[in-house]
């Protein structure tokens, strides 16, 4: 089993607190639900709040105003599974976000995070290699690029010369402006990626290093600070990704995300084009010039994404 040193991600700024995402969590969740949607008489001009009232969606979920009321301030201590399924059923949860509920309200004591490594399996790093002509990420925690084979270096860019901190889809998304370029949809991918920073934060509040981060982009991202504050989370695992790349031009590909069996926290991406698409023909190309870089030692990059040695194995420095 290779050990890839965990990135760093500046120094630590302190935990998320759990109380306040949690209220903010609920609030914004209210505010989107509209009386009439979800059965409610609509008072129209004189309501002064947007969405549900405190007392409407405790209404709705069978509660008292005062439990919901501690409940939305924060306080989620003793509260009960069958409370926050009543509650998700309200607010009109999606899976992922009943499931981001019930971490903020009822965290699990987990030993602080520290300089532990993400481990990545010496057989995954070897699968990586095997597949040829489909982009294939190995993702962990905080949206870290851990590995990747030749043809994700071809596509995205070979990350081999980027500081392991840097080898980060946050990062990339927000802070580097080839990808801005890269990226079709740019608003939907920066969306998808702070959706996910979101569900990782629910799951681990006490992570310094993921507050870090969330903190540096904070401050020099305006667009991540408007998406950070929508408190919006979802798990992508599937769906199309578009790209416009330099050598090939327009590329339409089909994600696919797979959680590891033994790992949880970590996701083999593989990113497909239809067969006999033109998206096909292009990535063929793009595969076999990325097997050709390797070969001669020439560098794998593209976009401008600096000069790379061909394989991605995700080595750590």
């Amino acid at each position: 089993m290779d050990e890839y040193p965990e990135p760093v991600h500046g120094p630590a700024a302190g935990a998320l607190d759990p109380r306040a995402e949690l209220s903010e969590f609920l609030r914004t969740r209210r505010a989107r639900l509209k009386p009439a949607g979800v059965g409610l008489p609509d008072f129209g001009r004189h309501r002064r709040v947007p969405g549900l009232r405190r007392e409407e969606l405790a209404q709705l979920a069978g509660v008292s105003v005062a439990y919901y009321t501690r409940l939305e301030q924060g306080n989620g201590r003793n509260v009960s599974a069958e409370v926050l399924d009543a509650i998700a059923r309200a607010l009109r949860l999606s899976d992922a976000e009943h499931a981001h509920l019930t971490h903020l309200a009822k965290p699990k004591q987990k030993k602080k995070p520290g300089a532990r490594s993400q481990q990545v399996r010496g057989t995954l790093r070897t699968l990586l290699d095997t597949i040829d002509g489909v982009p294939a990420i190995l993702a962990g925690r905080r949206s870290d690029i851990l590995a990747w084979n030749r043809t994700a270096a071809a596509v995205f860019g070979d990350w081999t010369e980027l500081p392991a901190h840097e080898r980060n889809w946050a990062r990339l998304v927000f802070l580097r402006p080839e990808y801005r370029d890269l990226f079709l949809d740019w608003e939907q991918k920066a969306i998808d990626v702070v959706s996910l920073l979101r569900m990782d934060a629910g799951s681990h509040p006490d992570d310094p290093r993921l507050s870090a981060l969330v903190g540096e982009l904070s401050v020099k991202s305006e667009e991540f600070r408007r998406l950070w504050a929508t408190h919006d989370v979802k798990e992508k695992c599937h769906g199309i990704q578009r790209l416009r790349h330099p050598l090939v031009g327009e590329l339409d590909l089909r994600l696919e995300s797979l959680h590891l069996a033994d790992d949880h926290e970590q996701m083999l991406v593989t990113y497909h084009a239809e067969p006999g698409s033109p998206s096909a023909e292009a990535l063929r190309l793009l595969a076999s010039w990325g097997a050709d870089a390797a070969r001669t030692g020439t560098g794998t990059s593209s976009a401008g994404r600096g000069r790379g040695r061909g394989r991605g194995r995700g080595r750590g420095r």
